[in-house]
């Protein structure tokens, strides 16, 4: 990974695991880091898929204090007709969904579809489409900061999917593993270990 890319996996973890001191020291780090803006907007924009608005307001609200700069709306996203773009989103979330979950994808559809109907759309228009098919980031980077938020949330099995999500997006099981690293820097021996057991169990 890049510098910028590591300084971004350890936003991210601050943004999932939550904490003031935590969260403030990540901030200040990409912006002594120099990391671009969109980039960090991007990746705390993301974190509602993982952590929801909760996390997500309060890490942009600590963005916004720390850097100075103020909100820079793209493709329309302060018009009304933002949401007319939806046929687009469902699109392009099934195609990055197909991308992250490979040859996996149709069951994780019908397994979420079991769940709830309307959790398979979200999952798709709103989190794979709307949120996780943004430019900004690429798909590789945005995976690499899945895993981050997944593996200090403790919820394994999407860790895992996310795991393999980032090396079918192009990450190499190197990178995939120093970020894994990077972020369970402060969860607990067993999250640590849990963690670990399933990037073995992936391939690195």
């Amino acid at each position: 990974m890049t510098r910028e890319e590591m300084l971004l996996v350890r936003l991210a973890a601050a943004v999932a695991q939550g904490g003031e001191e935590r969260l403030d020291g990540a901030i200040a780090a990409v912006i002594k880091g120099k990391v671009d803006p969109v980039m960090v907007e991007e990746g705390i924009l993301m974190a509602i898929v993982a952590v929801g608005f909760p996390r997500t307001l309060i890490a942009m609200r600590a963005w916004r204090k720390a850097s100075g700069l103020g909100p820079r709306a793209s493709d329309g996203e302060d018009g009304a007709g933002y949401y007319a773009q939806h046929g687009r989103w469902t699109a392009d979330g099934e195609e990055t969904c197909k991308v992250v979950y490979g040859a996996n994808y149709e069951r994780l559809r019908q397994t979420v579809r079991d769940l709830h109907p309307a959790l398979d759309q979200w999952m798709i228009t709103e989190g794979y489409g709307r949120t996780l098919s943004r430019p900004g980031l690429t798909l590789r980077q945005r995976e690499l900061l899945m895993v981050a938020m997944c593996a200090v949330s403790d919820v394994p099995h999407q860790l895992h999917s996310h795991l393999k999500g980032a090396l079918h997006a192009g990450a190499s099981a190197a990178e995939v593993g120093e970020a894994l690293e990077a972020a369970i820097a402060e969860v607990s021996d067993r999250e640590k270990e849990q963690a670990r057991q399933l990037m073995r169990r992936v391939g690195g």
